[in-house]
């Protein structure tokens, strides 16, 4: 069984611990179990309903008035209000939620509302990032399961690629640039360099996508069968790569000379090539899309 404290709780939901605990003693809206040290701690499904509980409140609806409703009254009420493109938090509750439940209908109809009113980069930025990392800290916190990363991803990762279809050739191409985009070996999360091929292809620039887990030696294939790569760029998330990444980017910045290498990752590196450059952030992402 997984278990959160009630910092976890307050983490995930936005709602202050010193607010949970005046909302079990003075409305009884919560029944935490307590170890033997009386310390409270709350299960999977506690943490789904306080996101259900936490959504309708911060959509306006008093606490005194989601006390007094049943548990199936408050999913009801919760899956009957649409929120707003402004906020995005709530929709990362509620995609937390349909995840946890492996519930793609559910999954799906927040996202696609999402889309709808929020439009797709203000999604990725905004809800789908944070959600990722969300869900992957739950993960690394022993939380949640791998495979309920992976269902939302997947589901994520088809929006990705329907938008991309559904992008207009521009007008104009950029003949200036051509861009490969991959992930480093043992690294399997695609949905940053699919969102940054979406960003090239919105600005008319070609790109070499070779995707995921790409090795050292299909790289050095590309590069050598491909004389017309301007740029390269990568995202790093697990670090799983089998050298360190300072020795993998010098490896990268040999293998394309000629080229600006730009990457994005969480991780720290100091003393990197000359031509290779960390993205840093949402603006940094769209000034290198835009360039």
């Amino acid at each position: 069984m997984n278990i959160f404290s009630i910092r976890d709780i307050e983490n995930m939901t936005g709602i202050k611990a010193h607010t949970l605990r005046i909302w079990e003693q003075r409305h009884n809206i919560f029944n935490p179990k307590r170890k033997e040290s009386k310390h409270r701690f709350y299960d999977c499904e506690d943490l789904k309903y306080i996101l259900r509980v936490a959504y309708l409140y911060n959509r306006g609806i008093k606490i005194s008035r989601i006390a007094g409703m049943t548990q199936e009254e408050i999913r009801e009420r919760a899956l009957e209000l649409q929120p707003d493109s402004e906020n995005y938090e709530i929709y990362v509750n509620q995609l937390t939620e349909a995840a946890l439940d492996f519930d793609q209908p559910l999954f799906e109809k927040i996202l696609n509302t999402l889309l709808l009113h929020a439009g797709f980069e203000r999604s990725m930025f905004n809800v789908v990032f944070p959600l990722l990392k969300h869900i992957g800290l739950l993960w690394l916190a022993g939380k949640a399961h791998p495979c309920q990363e992976h269902f939302a991803s997947a589901l994520i990762i088809k929006k990705i690629h329907l938008s991309i279809d559904g992008l207009d050739c521009p007008a104009h191409v950029n003949t200036k640039r051509k861009v490969l985009l991959f992930t480093p070996e043992m690294e399997f999360h695609e949905i940053s360099i699919l969102f940054m091929q979406y960003l090239l292809k919105k600005q008319g620039v070609p790109t070499i996508y070779v995707g995921r887990n790409a090795s050292l030696e299909v790289l050095q294939g590309v590069a050598d069968s491909q004389k017309g790569i301007t740029q390269v760029y990568f995202h790093l998330v697990t670090n799983l790569i089998r050298c360190d990444l300072k020795t993998y980017l010098q490896r990268i910045s040999a293998m394309f000379p000629s080229q600006q290498i730009y990457f994005s990752s969480s991780s720290l590196v100091h003393s990197i090539p000359p031509n290779v450059k960390l993205l840093n952030g949402k603006e940094a992402l769209l000034n290198f899309a835009a360039v």
